[in-house]
């Protein structure tokens, strides 16, 4: 199970194997790095929001931030409520918010992949893309994916700040299936 996270991705992927996927669901809306990036220049944390999130991520004393979808039994995804809360909210202790806004998105990303995890009885669950580097949600799913005994995979956190390995990996395999084998990436025609 593959819990892409991004900029421009939320989604859960049931991979089965390369180039055999299985769409579960994704977001409605926002992507959990846009509602980071867009929350942070709310608060005036700075860019990319995500790191600066979790940065500013130490004050727990706020009411807590909607967890939207949590309860929906789909494995959608939507952030952009949690932007308006947090709009609404903007006054409040920034680091406060920062805090509760990681908890909120973290929560529900988890919370989605554990379901989807049981519900397909996968033995992986890989977290990948740009939000992949937030510690607190690398941290949640270990836990869950330990006490599930669901094995965890993420890349490295310099792997995690740009999509070209995935795109490379993606296009290796792809070339493998549709055309002979090649022996140098000098020989690849573009189209």
């Amino acid at each position: 199970l593959v819990l892409l996270v991004s900029g421009g991705h939320s989604e859960l992927i049931l991979m089965k194997n390369h180039g055999q996927f299985e769409y579960l669901g994704g977001t409605r809306d926002d992507a959990a790095g846009e509602c980071f990036d867009k929350c942070a220049r709310l608060l005036n944390l700075g860019y990319p929001g995500g790191p600066m999130v979790e940065k500013n991520a130490v004050s727990k004393n706020l009411t807590p931030l909607p967890r939207p979808m949590i309860k929906e039994k789909s494995f959608n995804f939507s952030f952009s409520g949690l932007k308006t809360a947090v709009l609404n909210r903007k006054n409040e202790d920034p680091q406060g918010l920062a805090y509760e806004l990681q908890e909120a998105i973290t929560d529900v990303l988890v919370t989605k992949t554990r379901q989807a995890a049981e519900k397909y009885q996968v033995k992986n669950i890989l977290l990948a893309g740009g939000v992949a580097a937030n510690k607190e949600l690398r941290e949640k799913l270990r836990q869950e994916s330990e006490k599930l005994e669901f094995n965890f995979l993420v890349p490295e956190f310099k792997l995690c700040t740009d999509n070209a390995a995935m795109i490379a990996i993606a296009a290796y395999y792809l070339s493998q299936k549709k055309m002979p084998k090649l022996n140098s990436w000098e020989k690849i025609k573009v189209d």
